[in-house]
């Protein structure tokens, strides 16, 4: 892949490069020529997208939590840095649930260490901070969510999400008051998916490993809606902002990036499609006393469409088949870094 005119020698520093999109993303970056710079614990699956695409070798890694605050601002005084993209997190719902003090702290104040450290620095940088499409008080409704909606969660991840909004423009508005030449804004996706995800609890990956050990898919909310998107699409999005905000302030504020509106499918659509692709067996198991999950989720992305000129260019059934090749190519033996730049490649050139 040729150096972007715009990303190549950029120092980019991803929090969370070590989890699934932020392994995407540090990899399309490096290919475009930037110099990034990753911030994160070491991967919490095994296997993991961050080892299978060898990015030690191709990134300046370093190991580090968020919420130590002393060392990540000892971090950030060593380099100069011209993004930020902010993905470090807790980002299980379930798992939210299990360990609620540290997803809070992760995810609001870890995001608040970031920030006051780059304020401390007085280094002009942009910041994407991401968030969720779970950021937002959900009435179970099949109302699309639009940016300026109310922010609330009733689990402790989106409400942990939605705390992390408020730390976003409490800095937003300590940077413009210190007259600080940080700018920043937070996105948030829908429910994304590609190759590499190797986490538990999340449909793709439980979908692929109980192919792989032929055993049955036990879903746990099959009649769930989500916005559904392949992981480039958020990507795009972000790298997209980034650019918009270098240029201008005025898009210094919150963007949806999430699927054309009927690409919102159940998580049975989601199954049905991928076994499909790659066929294996199905079990409903409905368990009315598993903690909440929301049952239907919808973004409306009129804002980036309209201020950025940004648009999804995969649609449900592509971004279901582009992560079950991804899948069955590098559990037949294939390369997972010429997987992954072949389809970065394909996408840009859509």
């Amino acid at each position: 892949m040729a150096v972007n005119s715009f990303w190549g020698n950029k120092n980019v520093l991803i929090t969370g490069h070590t989890g699934f999109k932020g392994s995407w993303l540090a990899l399309w970056l490096s290919e475009m020529g930037a110099n990034v710079y990753g911030y994160a614990l070491e991967p919490d699956t095994n296997p993991s997208i961050f080892d299978q695409l060898k990015l030690k070798d191709k990134i300046n890694h370093s190991t580090g939590n968020i919420c130590d605050f002393k060392n990540l601002k000892k971090y950030i005084d060593n380099i100069k840095i011209d993004f930020v993209f902010h993905l470090a997190a807790q980002s299980l719902v379930l798992r939210g649930y299990e360990d609620t003090l540290n997803t809070w702290n992760t995810n609001v104040m870890g995001t608040a260490n970031l920030l006051e450290a780059l304020r401390r620095s007085n280094h002009a940088c942009v910041v994407i901070a991401i968030t969720t499409d779970k950021v937002y008080r959900n009435n179970e409704t099949s109302y699309a969510f639009r940016e300026n909606d109310h922010l609330g969660g009733i689990d402790p991840y989106s409400a942990s999400k939605s705390g992390t909004e408020l730390v976003i423009d409490s800095y937003r508005s300590l940077f413009n008051q210190d007259n600080l030449p940080i700018r920043i804004a937070s996105a948030r996706a829908g429910n994304v998916i590609g190759g590499g995800d190797w986490c538990q609890n999340r449909l793709l990956p439980d979908i692929i490993r109980a192919n792989i050990n032929n055993i049955p898919i036990i879903t746990r909310n099959p009649n769930a809606v989500r916005p559904w998107q392949h992981v480039l699409e958020p990507l795009s999005g972000y790298l997209h902002l980034a650019k918009k905000l270098k240029n201008s302030e005025k898009y210094a504020s919150a963007y949806n990036f999430g699927p054309y509106s009927d690409d919102n499918r159940t998580v049975e659509n989601v199954i049905q499609a991928a076994l499909e692709i790659w066929p294996g067996i199905y079990h409903e198991n409905i368990n009315s006393n598993a903690p909440y999950e929301s049952g239907i989720l919808k973004l409306t992305i009129d804002k980036a469409n309209t201020e950025l000129g940004w648009y999804p260019k995969w649609r449900f059934i592509t971004a279901i088949t582009k992560t079950i090749d991804w899948y069955q190519q590098v559990h037949n033996g294939a390369n997972p870094i010429e997987i992954t730049l072949n389809q970065i490649k394909s996408y840009t050139a859509a």
